[in-house]
């Protein structure tokens, strides 16, 4: 029997996939990063949440993440410490609206987007209880070693993230010369991002945590 069988393979790809697409913070990182600071920075961004994917794979595969469904206290660190990082980036992109900016002296340097990219995602208990509560229904001990599937199926997981989100940054790099010319719009997509990344971390706030 196949461990990864195209049917599986398939079903999983297409639920990915709608997962990923759907809006969130970081989707709004990427695109904002390629709006401001082409291509490469919304790659990093994309890079970073894929593998930010990755660490709540290995986190759920080795079983660190049933600490955070079993463990109240644990659970609540986490979310405080992932609501405050996303309220402080929407906090950040409407204080100084650098964001979204094309002074140069104002935009993060490329090892500062990656970072912020891992963080958002690694910081946010949602990815990695969502990893532990989707990946097993398409995992079967009667097709070989879980923790091997546990992986792929992170590893697939990730590479979409990071594959969509660099396509929607590099779409979004391709508006920046008539963005730049739009100081106004600048502005204002900087405070919708920065209230959306505030909402994100708000709704973090509101998760509850399930046994």
């Amino acid at each position: 029997m196949l461990m990864f069988p195209f049917s599986v393979l398939s079903a999983y790809v297409a639920a990915v996939l709608v997962v990923v697409i759907a809006p969130g913070p970081d989707n709004i990182l990427a695109i904002s990063r390629g709006l401001s600071q082409g291509r490469v920075a919304a790659a990093l961004t994309s890079i970073g949440a894929g593998l930010g994917i990755m660490v709540h794979t290995v986190a759920a595969t080795l079983g660190l993440a049933l600490l955070l469904q079993t463990s109240p206290i644990a659970f609540w660190v986490l979310k405080i410490a992932g609501a405050s990082y996303l309220m402080w980036l929407g906090y950040k992109a409407i204080s100084s609206r650098s964001l979204i900016t094309f002074v140069q002296s104002k935009q993060q340097p490329l090892w500062r987007v990656f970072v912020t990219g891992l963080f958002s995602n690694v910081l946010n208990p949602k990815p990695g209880l969502f990893v532990v509560a989707f990946i097993p229904q398409f995992v079967s001990d009667a097709r070989g070693p879980v923790h091997i599937q546990m992986l792929v199926f992170g590893a697939i997981f990730a590479v979409v993230t990071a594959v969509v989100f660099t396509l929607l940054g590099s779409f979004a790099a391709k508006l920046s010369s008539w963005l730049s010319r739009r100081p106004k719009v600048v502005e204002g997509a900087n405070v919708g991002a920065g209230l959306t990344l505030m909402a994100a971390g708000l709704s973090i706030l509101t998760f509850e945590h399930r046994k």
